[in-house]
């Protein structure tokens, strides 16, 4: 074990299990700190990783996780919101084209 797992794995074992306890406890605001706290705990732990084990394929999955986290904490607002669109009223169609 070298020094880059042994970074990974007390990065793993003392900064995700805060952001799991905060994404399911708590206000909704405080959930959503958590989930995206812990997406960016998740891509430095891939990275420390791949550092670690000498394999770049592990990068590629940390690159995409970094690029998805923020995308699933967007689809996480939205949840929160309830679906915030106001039903149009009646009459306020708009003509096709226009």
């Amino acid at each position: 074990m070298n020094a880059w797992l042994l970074a990974a794995c007390v990065l793993l074992t003392a900064g995700m299990p805060p952001c799991v306890w905060r994404a399911c406890r708590g206000a909704p605001d405080q959930r959503l700190t958590g989930i995206a706290l812990g997406g960016t705990v998740a891509t430095a732990v891939f990275l420390l990783t791949a550092r670690g084990l000498d394999r770049t394929s592990y990068v590629d999955l940390a690159l995409v996780l970094a690029v998805l986290s923020p995308t699933g904490t967007l689809v996480f607002c939205r949840c929160l919101a309830g679906g915030a669109r106001q039903p149009r009223r009646p009459g306020t169609e708009r003509a096709p084209g226009h």
